[in-house]
């Protein structure tokens, strides 16, 4: 039976007992709204998920010979061991940050350990200069971490020689590279197989020989650590 109520200046009115419909409503629709959604979720396009899953596969596969796989176009990937031994030659050189021209860079190859040519040697000269030692024996403890074959790399400008013993820029680039073999397996008594040197001349610039910076970036020595696998030198055995 409806009662009806009597409001301060208005007539009285029945009390509705019909209110819980919309709150019903508003139950039906969110509970419609819920199983939707769980059997949108339930149905499964296979043909899809094998395709993501595949595609995941080869993103975080690694290659048959431990090389990790091309994910973008255009970009290699960084080998795990590069990386270690970056940031162990980093950390080596990094108490001679404030001498200009030690680099550390990293190509298809491995890693090098770049060092413009007056902080190891006098002009024309491939004696290794002493002050050049704690340098050496720093990159000798980077060496130490790694198994792969390592190459030693003299390069030069493209100016020719004035004043200087040897007779070509081929000669003096072999020259230095052989000087700093030979530090390494005198004063550091590092494996003897495992290394090899080799001389560029002015033929595998770093920068343009047109300007004195440039020519200052070319003369060079690089210590290049190979990467264990990359195909670019033969193994040691």
């Amino acid at each position: 039976m409806r009662r009806r109520i009597k409001r301060a200046g208005r007539a009285e009115e029945p009390e509705r007992d019909d209110r819980w419909v919309v709150s019903y409503a508003d139950f039906i629709t969110l509970l419609f709204a819920f199983f939707t959604t769980m059997y949108a979720i339930s149905t499964v396009d296979a043909g899809k998920l094998e395709m993501f899953s595949g595609s995941m596969r080869t993103a975080f596969k690694a290659a048959a010979d431990g090389r990790p796989q091309q994910v973008i176009e255009g970009i290699e990937p960084v080998p795990p061991g590069d990386l270690a031994v970056e940031r162990e030659a980093r950390e080596q050189l990094g108490k001679f940050a404030i001498m200009e021209g030690v680099t550390v860079a990293r190509d298809r190859r491995g890693v090098a350990l770049r060092f413009e040519d007056s902080l190891l040697f006098g002009s024309g000269s491939a004696d290794i200069r002493r002050s050049a030692g704690p340098l050496l024996d720093a990159a000798a403890a980077v060496i130490r971490q790694t198994q792969g074959p390592v190459v030693i790399e003299g390069h030069t400008d493209s100016l020719p020689l004035r004043g200087s013993r040897y007779a070509s820029n081929w000669e003096l680039s072999a020259a230095r590279a052989v000087s700093v073999l030979r530090y390494f397996l005198g004063e550091q008594g590092l494996r003897p197989e495992r290394f090899s040197a080799s001389g560029y001349g002015e033929h595998r610039p770093l920068a343009s020989n047109g300007t004195p910076e440039g020519r200052s970036k070319n003369r060079r020595v690089e210590i290049l650590l190979v990467r264990e696998g990359s195909g670019a030198y033969s193994a040691v055995h």
